[in-house]
């Protein structure tokens, strides 16, 4: 089977490629080594169901990056900003902001909460951005996470958020966080390639990585009915 699945040629993305991740601790694991290669201005736009693993993901990611821990689910706040560790891995790399734009209903609305101001400094992850940030940066890194089980396969069916409070990183907000991503069941993780920064596959999307042999080629998931 190829790694690299057919693409609508109208999506605009350079490539596609689908990889199956056994565990959490898997997930976790490719979001930390796509973390330690990802630069200041990478935008990276997640889609997935409740518990489909995003927050698990986005945790290697800030890992990967050597940002301040604490990483949850931004549920019940617009953004997060989780700032780079002088003592950690990449000393001098850039902070990370987390993103739900779940409730943000348009491009509008992304604007309203300054994006750009932190967009050069940082990487960028959009929980639900998906037709919402494409015009926030030139590239993006799409990723897509499905479990085997429940809910649609790309933004379906969610619980009903709250409006959004300050930015803050209280471990006490952990309370809230409802995408607890907490079954150690199988994922399919689907990247997709847009523009210049993106155009060739990251080799950290290889079929195996160092530390998680478990890793490997997932078949070509089924299109969606528009």
């Amino acid at each position: 089977m190829s790694l690299d699945n057919p693409l609508d040629p109208d999506s605009g993305a350079l490539w596609e490629r689908s990889l199956g991740i056994p565990t959490a601790d898997g997930t976790h694991a490719l979001g930390a080594a796509l973390g330690r290669v990802l630069e200041a201005g990478d935008l990276l736009v997640l889609t997935g169901e409740l518990g489909a693993g995003k927050t698990t993901f986005t945790q290697g990611l800030a890992e990967g990056l050597g940002v301040r821990a604490g990483v949850i689910s931004p549920t019940f706040v617009l953004v997060r900003i989780h700032p780079n560790l002088a003592d950690g891995p990449r000393p001098g790399g850039p902070d990370l902001v987390h993103v739900d734009a779940y409730r943000l209903e348009s491009a509008a609305e992304i604007d309203d909460i300054d994006l750009e101001n932190t967009m050069d400094t940082s990487v960028t992850v959009v929980e639900w951005g998906r037709g919402r940030v494409e015009h926030l940066a030139e590239s993006r890194l799409d990723v897509e996470l499905h479990r085997p089980v429940g809910g649609s396969l790309a933004g379906g069916t969610a619980a009903a958020g709250q409006p959004g409070a300050a930015p803050t990183d209280s471990a006490d907000d952990a309370v809230l966080d409802f995408d607890t991503d907490e079954d150690d069941e199988p994922r399919t993780i689907v990247f997709r390639g847009f523009g210049p920064r993106w155009a060739t596959v990251p080799d950290v999307l290889a079929p195996a990585l160092d530390g998680a042999p478990a890793l490997h080629e997932a078949p070509a998931l089924p299109e969606e009915n528009n």
